[in-house]
């Protein structure tokens, strides 16, 4: 697997490697650019010196922020997203025994169990986790019976509609023009 989601080589190897550094760059995916919320987990590598959820669960959570903080900023609220990050680490800490990619290798789970599993991590509600479960699907290898109905429209073939359709920057485009047009049509139907 060979993901191309910042634009930036080390960030994209580091997205593909390590599983961890994926759900996190998921949990990012809020409120800023989705090459900007996949590049954190560098960052919070670089800074921490780890990438491993019993560290990051376990970090003094105002250091944590401090590193957030530092520019460039790992996310633009850094204070809660360094929080939300620790909530996440400690849920696959607890729970999976630190493997993140537990939730879609353990017990080899179908799609709907795998969105299930992710709608009960802290900070992925039913949309987070669906575009994750596509990502999964379409991107990373994961084949669990009934992936695609479970990930609704994100499991759309050739459909362009998240993170999990972005493999070159002529995706990316098409991601961000569906984006928008989505926008312009929920802001025209709420007029």
């Amino acid at each position: 697997m060979s993901l191309h989601i910042t634009g930036d080589a080390d960030a994209d190897r580091l997205l593909s490697d390590d599983p961890l550094a994926l759900l996190i760059g998921m949990l990012l995916d809020q409120q800023v650019a989705m090459e900007t919320a996949f590049a954190g987990p560098l960052k919070i590598r670089e800074r921490v010196g780890a990438m491993d959820a019993a560290t990051l669960a376990g970090y003094d959570p105002d250091a944590l922020v401090e590193l957030f903080t530092r520019t460039p900023a790992v996310h633009r609220y850094p204070g809660s997203m360094a929080a939300r990050v620790q909530g996440l680490c400690a849920a696959i800490e607890q729970d999976w025994g630190g493997d993140a990619s537990a939730l879609w290798n353990r017990d080899e789970p179908d799609g709907p169990t795998v969105l299930k599993r992710l709608k009960a991590l802290p900070g992925f509600g039913d949309q987070k986790a669906k575009i994750f479960l596509a990502l999964l699907g379409k991107q990373c290898g994961f084949t669990g019976a009934g992936w695609r109905e479970a990930a609704g429209s994100y499991g759309d073939e050739g459909s362009f509609r998240s993170v999990a359709d972005i493999v070159s920057p002529e995706s990316l485009a098409k991601v961000r023009e569906n984006k928008k047009a989505m926008k312009a049509a929920a802001k025209s139907a709420g007029s």
